[in-house]
């Protein structure tokens, strides 16, 4: 991983057999920061898995084996209230037949490379909350 920072911007490069939630939530740890908007990331991925919450409040996984496309990739990291890092992200995968997957990203894994943008927000708090009766981890500011 690279990364460099613009104000409060941080673009990051990440490399082959990188998990991008745990680059990321990492991310967070070294260069110091609580809240970001993930705004934009592309590369090619493996064993990426995805998927939905029903209206149960459950969530449903789907794996795409082998490599694909990551087309695009947006979400948010903030803090659990233990202060550990935890990102939300959505992403849209395509396979090798061009045929486009899309939903919550539980994971995946860096095949060739991921380029991600991060807007820090410098002066918001937000704080992951469990919901009852859900597998959410809700957002809540203070």
């Amino acid at each position: 991983m690279e990364w460099t920072i613009s104000g409060d911007d941080v673009f990051v490069r990440l490399d082959p057999g990188e998990e991008i939630h745990a680059s990321l939530q990492g991310l967070a740890d070294t260069v110091g920061f609580d809240a970001a908007a993930i705004t934009s990331g592309i590369g090619r991925t493996r064993d990426s898995v995805y998927g939905y919450m029903d209206d149960d409040h459950r969530y449903h996984r789907i794996t795409i084996e082998g490599g694909s496309e990551l087309v695009t990739l947006q979400g948010n990291l903030a803090r659990r209230e233990n202060g550990e890092a935890f990102t939300h992200l959505h992403a849209t995968f395509a396979d090798d037949d061009l045929k486009p997957h899309a939903g919550h990203m539980f994971s995946a894994v860096v095949h060739v490379v991921a380029e991600i943008h991060l807007r820090v927000l410098t002066h918001a708090v937000m704080t992951r909350c469990p919901l009852e009766n859900s597998e959410f981890v809700a957002l809540s500011f203070k």
